[in-house]
């Protein structure tokens, strides 16, 4: 399986920072430089910080102050040598150009271990951080993400393979034969290029998505390497993986290229019983509060002028996180939660999956959904760092390396190695070869 680490440092439990052995802090770097080391050392695919637009303390303590995480991932480089680095970069408040010059760089800088997770940017209120005049809709966002994560590619192949060449007898720095101008005149970007970064390691940064909705489906299939998701259940799990995998053979793309992870928090407990007293008591630190704002965050609508004590009323859809909501609606329905269960169960986790136990149990769930066709691998999200992370790496790892479902040791130095993911030929190479 593959693991990675969403790297939310003041803890993914909306109570997480508040535990005596937590060392919350988003701009704390020794920290974060702790956290990075020690995912390396459980051979961990990938190191991912998500990232957000604007700041909204109500709803979580993590967005209210973190780092730039292009800058901060480059200084993870220097730290770290095998763990892949992710960031997540807007395609709605972005430039392609902007976008593909970063990643192309940090994938320079960590020798081929960048990962760029392409968002939307769900949030409307990320507009008035930017001079963009309205937030766009669902389904327009994901169009201009379509073209935008095209040209990002397209100039990740401005230069051949070896076109700088640097040849003093002759005085030639860059072959000109060799670089590529793209030229792009589309719907929402027109872009001129080349980028001005060689060609990257990995050919292309291994690109990642997070939408569940069909539109994100879809552009998942057509170009993501990787599928960030939230499931509940290995029933909800087995469909999304094959809906997604099902959609790719029209894009002449190998399902094995593509991993789906999807978010799972571990509580973990030496024993059954100090598993659930620490989930108890992250549970009893919740300020409800908070808990009802990151659901009314999560679910697109103010839900607080509603009563706690009764089921989750119907809602009309959001443009927002619009697979969230929807999940969150099914799982209220199904489990007949009330509001006030609703934002308790949110808190753990904004909806993903929290398994509580031995890190025998721990490993069990895991190894459940990644026989039983749910999952490539798992975004690890816990509670609060660096303990439970620790333990992570330390308790659980093991358990699933003694069982042969995880590595021993990194096999390869780039994050495509990690995932056995092919190192894609520019298009320009692809055309010559088709003449």
């Amino acid at each position: 399986m593959s693991l990675g680490l969403f790297a939310q440092m003041a803890g993914h439990h909306v109570a997480g920072w508040r535990h005596p052995d937590a060392q919350a802090g988003g701009e704390n770097l020794e920290l974060i430089q702790h956290v990075a080391r020690t995912a390396e050392r459980g051979t961990f695919d990938l190191f991912f910080l998500a990232d957000g637009l604007t700041s909204s303390a109500e709803a979580h303590p993590s967005t209210v102050a973190r780092l730039e995480p292009l800058t901060l991932l480059a200084s993870l480089a220097m730290v770290t040598s095998r763990i892949g680095l992710a960031a997540t970069a807007s395609t709605t408040y972005g430039e392609p150009f902007h976008t593909a010059r970063v990643f192309a760089s940090l994938d320079h800088i960590s020798h081929g271990r960048a990962a760029w997770n392409a968002v939307t940017t769900s949030y409307a209120r990320s507009a008035a951080n930017f001079t963009r005049g309205e937030h766009p809709a669902h389904d327009e966002r994901y169009a201009i993400a379509e073209e935008y994560i095209d040209v990002v590619r397209g100039l990740w192949d401005s230069f051949d393979d070896g076109a700088v060449i640097k040849d003093k007898e002759a005085n030639v720095y860059v072959d000109p034969a060799r670089l590529h101008t793209l030229d792009h005149k589309g719907r929402y970007f027109s872009v001129k290029g080349p980028l001005n970064v060689s060609r990257p390691p990995q050919g292309h940064p291994v690109v990642i998505q997070a939408g569940s909705s069909e539109p994100g489906q879809e552009l998942a299939a057509r170009t993501a390497d990787i599928v960030f998701t939230a499931q509940q259940t290995i029933e909800e799990g087995r469909a999304f993986y094959e809906s997604v995998k099902g959609r790719m053979a029209k894009y002449g793309r190998d399902p094995r290229h593509l991993h789906i992870m999807p978010g799972v928090c571990p509580v973990i407990g030496r024993t059954e019983e100090e598993a659930r007293a620490l989930y108890a008591k992250l549970q009893g630190w919740i300020d409800p509060a908070a808990a009802l704002a990151l659901l009314s965050d999560r679910l697109g609508h103010d839900v607080s002028r509603f009563p706690l004590d009764e089921p989750l009323p119907d809602l009309p859809e959001s443009d927002q996180l619009r697979s969230r909501a929807k999940l969150l609606t099914d799982l209220a329905r199904r489990e007949n939660l009330t509001l006030r269960d609703l934002y308790y169960l949110v808190a753990g986790a904004r909806g993903h999956r929290i398994v509580w136990g031995t890190p025998e149990q721990i490993a069990d769930a895991l190894e459940e959904w990644f026989t039983g066709g749910a999952a490539d691998g798992f975004n690890i999200m816990p509670p609060f760092f660096p303990g439970q992370f620790d333990d992570f790496v330390d308790l659980v790892v093991p358990v699933v390396r003694k069982r042969g479902l995880f590595r021993e040791s990194y096999e390869g130095t780039t994050l495509r190695d990690h995932l056995g993911l092919p190192r894609p030929a520019s298009r320009y190479a692809r055309a010559r070869a088709a003449e």
